[in-house]
């Protein structure tokens, strides 16, 4: 016999005996709970309605206790209420919902989004939730391997984007999955990250996305606390909460941390005239922001036909219960948050000074240890890099990748901005009294062009997007080199290696927290698409032959990041950025003390003293050779220095460690074209 229930906790939780089921719905008149044998039947096995004369509703929440079933059964919802638009309500008893609060989901070979558009009962296509115990999993000891934010390196990565390429040696089950990237910890280990950032691997509809496409990234979320069954090895919706888990457990194991890339700003359903999934059906009105004079129409500042309600107090508590299922659940060590600019406005749209849900996502416990990155901005033009709310935050720094391309590529008014872009962007962040690492420093991310594609093309080719290449950033600051696309010149490969390296070179010495993205180190290439969401194929995929091609910028990056990483010259305690930070810069021209800041200037140098050793850096973007003047750091007291990197060199030549670096004979050190050079100095004793 069906028992009343209770109304917390919301979802499907498994009780001796049975399981109660909880779910929000203020404005339904009625509510059924369906319960499947299979994801592919026609029809549910039973159907449960709710009955608020029995005590099945709470105030606006819906429960009831079913006997005799435990994890691994499938359910779903249907909600009856009004069909009216104009007042918010999107009814629909025809289909079939998730539960927003499900775990786990169970995906049926019919999987239709478009019968979810149209008029019909969805039962044998719709997604179905499924009943979890999260408890039954063995973390065997599991430890975060928090690592602070001045010794973190961050790589961004597509989960199945990373082994799905037949190239990448991963066992043929399991390429592009979860147990996959497991498989490929060694080469990440060996890389030096500290972190992974996960593109979305919230429960998305791929099926969003142009005809014969698929939406490969997934910034399209219908569950905020399942896993995507699509980068799962397995077919049992339970088995993918494990292999998720154990592909943290494994990254944990080997000290590395786990960010995952979420989306907080909008869901799959899209628009007025978007699928009926989840939320739509059971109050459209309180999860998404509707416009206040049209209440038919959705509120857009995703860009994406709908708006997530964010500040709504029930939509909080959604976001913030997934935030701390994501971390006491399944470990995670942080969230990249897309878009958060969002989160800023209230429930009209407007931008406010204390938002809620910030507030309770800065001062929450079980969030106090975790790595929270906001994307500062949105898509209706909301701008917060360095201004993003709260102490918690770090930021995206946008303004560091534009500065950086705008340096190398040559453009105009760039010395100073490089400048202040290479100390954690000090005209930014400087009066917050804020760490260096509020700056996360990219050059590039998934969205644009790869780093090989940022120096070969001049211009973006998405014509398989099937926009009329309409889509994407015209806002690149990209440079071709001399040629579009790819070619066989010598001299323009060389120039193009060059480039690759001074984006490394500044990105991973510089002040903040450098993040990388998958396969650059490799120059992997989309063939100039800065857009390729809907691309689920090698143009998007890691092609692990390029490591093998380009084998002395691989060894470069991994270089690279093992002198940031390490303790500076045995200095306990002490990272390259931490010492940077800690002493006074001195700042240069080609000739000492005379920095030229004109807005045709294309260099730049500065000079640091850390202990008993020296740094020089010296940046030329201009097209002819400078020649350097080089400082003594300390008054009469000669140096020794040595050439560490200079990106005009081929490998392994490019990189040396300090102790086998070549002597720089005499005052002066020429640095060719688009390239850069830092020396090292080792005080000689008197």
């Amino acid at each position: 016999m069906i028992r009343t229930g209770q109304s917390y906790p919301l979802g499907a939780t498994p009780r001796p005996g049975g399981v109660n089921f909880s779910i929000y719905s203020k404005h339904c008149d009625a509510l059924e709970l369906l319960l499947f044998d299979g994801p592919d039947d026609p029809q549910p096995a039973r159907v449960i309605r709710l009955d608020p004369s029995r005590n099945h509703r709470t105030f606006h929440y819906w429960h009831a206790f079913v006997p005799g079933i435990g994890p691994g059964q499938l359910y779903a919802y249907r909600a009856e209420g009004r069909y009216a638009p104009e007042e918010g309500l999107r009814y629909d008893r025809e289909k079939a919902l998730l539960d927003p609060y499900g775990r786990a989901v169970a995906v049926p070979r019919g999987y239709d989004r478009q019968a979810a558009r149209r008029p019909g009962d969805t039962a044998a296509t719709a997604m179905k939730s499924v009943v979890a115990d999260l408890s039954a999993y063995d973390w065997e000891g599991d430890i975060a391997p928090a690592h602070a934010f001045s010794n973190t390196v961050i790589y961004e990565m597509h989960v199945r984007g990373f082994t799905r390429h037949p190239s990448s040696r991963v066992s043929p089950e399991t390429r592009g999955t979860y147990a996959g990237l497991i498989e490929k910890i060694p080469y990440l280990t060996d890389l030096g990250v500290t972190a992974v950032e996960l593109l979305p691997v919230f429960l998305f509809d791929p099926q969003e996305a142009p005809p014969g496409l698929s939406n490969y990234w997934g910034y399209n979320p219908i569950s905020f606390f399942a896993p995507h069954f699509g980068y799962a090895s397995c077919n049992e919706p339970l088995d993918v909460l494990d292999e998720f888990r154990d592909m943290v457990k494994a990254l944990h194991r080997a000290d590395i941390e786990v960010i995952l890339d979420v989306v907080y700003n909008h869901t799959a359903e899209a628009g007025e005239d978007g699928a009926t999934l989840s939320f739509k059906g059971l109050d459209n009105s309180t999860y998404y922001s509707l416009e206040p004079g049209n209440r038919s129409r959705y509120a857009n500042y995703s860009g994406t036909g709908n708006t997530l309600n964010a500040n709504h107090a029930v939509v909080r508590r959604l976001i913030l219960d997934s935030l701390r299922h994501w971390v006491t659940e399944m470990h995670v060590d942080g969230f990249r948050f897309d878009l958060a600019s969002i989160l800023s406005r209230n429930t009209e749209g407007d931008v406010v000074a204390n938002p809620p849900v910030l507030w309770d996502i800065e001062t929450d416990p079980a969030l106090s240890g975790t790595k929270l990155i906001a994307e500062a901005w949105d898509a209706s033009g909301l701008y917060q890099v360095g201004s993003f709310f709260g102490d918690h935050w770090k930021e995206w720094n946008g303004k560091f990748r534009d500065d950086v391309r705008g340096f190398f590529r040559g453009d105009e008014g760039h010395v100073e901005k490089l400048a202040a872009r290479f100390l954690a962007s000090p005209d930014i962040y400087g009066g917050q009294g804020r760490e260096a690492e509020q700056s996360i420093n990219f050059v590039t991310c998934h969205d644009g062009f790869t780093l090989n594609d940022l120096v070969s093309y001049d211009e973006k080719h998405n014509w398989e997007n099937q926009e009329e290449n309409r889509d994407g950033s015209d806002y690149n600051l990209s440079w071709n080199c001399g040629v579009e696309g790819p070619t066989d010149d010598p001299a323009i490969e060389q120039l193009r290696n060059q480039q690759i390296k001074n984006f490394f070179t500044t990105n991973l010495l510089s002040l903040g927290v450098p993040m990388l993205v998958m396969g650059d180190e490799a120059r992997r290439t989309q063939h100039g698409n800065n857009n390729p969401y809907c691309h689920d194929s090698e143009l998007t995929w890691f092609d692990w032959g390029l490591l093998e091609k380009h084998a002395g910028l691989h060894r470069f990056v991994k270089e690279l990041i093992r002198l940031r990483l390490s303790v500076a010259f045995e200095v306990p305690g002490l990272s390259l950025s931490s010492l940077l930070h800690a002493v006074p810069v001195h700042w240069h021209g080609v000739k000492l003390n005379e920095p030229d800041l004109a807005p045709h200037s294309r260099s730049l140098a500065f000079s640091v003293e850390v202990f008993q050793y020296g740094w020089h850096f010296m940046f030329n973007a201009y097209s002819k050779p400078l020649t350097f003047e080089l400082p003594f750091l300390r008054e009469g007291e000669p140096r020794r220095w040595r050439r560490l990197i200079d990106t005009h060199r081929q490998s392994p030549h490019d990189f040396s460690h300090p102790e086998d670096a070549e002597v720089v004979i005499g005052s002066t050190q020429v640095v060719q074209p688009y390239s850069t050079v830092v020396l090292v100095a080792e005080r000689v004793p008197r």
